[in-house]
């Protein structure tokens, strides 16, 4: 399924995982040994059809691999749509919020989240306490959290207590541990852009399809 383009490693051990892999018409197993006369199917809503989404991930939602007791992306999503077969690029803490790109094209995924290619990602930034010029300069200069000096960033505020950050990387917890470093607290974290795909006017837990200019836009960029 991964070399066929069909979705990630990872992803197709999830959806084996699911039990909605067959082959010739039985259920899949991870590990199960395949040739190029076998028929291989994904049951439900997916297909073999690119799709590519902008999804608004809402606080409290877990982005991969949730406890018995948490809700991920792909459940919400079937409650809510009935939707399977597509997972999100990346992460997105549980307390954040914002935009995610869910697609069920796993070729997608390795590129877009290389700090080599330099992909864009756009955050709302609240803390507890005004925002001073030293914040930003030192946040857009780079930030030594834990040994690690990230990246040059572009800051610009937006309020007495938020403002905007745009990073090329995306490091566990970075923009937490950035603002602790110096002296901040978050209170509030949102996502608001990837690339030239933005959030726009979807609310928590919506999404919508990406149209033709974004995706091409997408795949330009990344050179799947």
């Amino acid at each position: 399924m991964a070399e066929l383009g069909m979705c990630s490693r990872r992803e197709a051990d999830a959806l084996l995982a699911e039990g909605i892999v067959k082959v010739n018409g039985k259920i899949a197993k991870i590990g199960q040994s395949v040739s190029e006369s076998d028929e291989i199917t994904i049951g439900r809503n997916i297909s073999h059809n690119k799709v590519y989404l902008a999804y608004y991930k809402g606080r409290g939602i877990i982005s991969h691999s949730p406890d018995t007791s948490e809700v991920d992306i792909s459940t919400r999503l079937m409650k809510d749509y009935g939707l399977t077969g597509v997972y999100p690029i990346g992460r997105l803490d549980k307390d954040s919020e914002g935009l995610m790109i869910l697609t069920n094209d796993g070729r997608i995924t390795a590129p877009l989240l290389d700090s080599k290619n330099k992909i864009e990602k756009e955050y709302e930034v609240t803390v507890d306490k005004p925002v001073s010029n030293r914040l930003l300069k030192s946040m857009a200069a780079g930030v030594n959290i834990e040994g690690y000096l990230t990246k040059e960033a572009n800051t610009k505020q937006k309020s007495l207590h938020s403002f905007y950050l745009t990073l090329t990387e995306g490091k566990k917890h970075q923009i937490r541990r950035m603002c602790a470093a110096l002296g901040y607290q978050v209170e509030s974290l949102k996502r608001i852009r990837i690339a030239h795909v933005e959030l726009d006017k979807l609310k928590p837990n919506q999404y919508r399809k990406l149209n033709k200019e974004e995706t091409a836009k997408l795949i330009g960029m990344i050179k799947v």
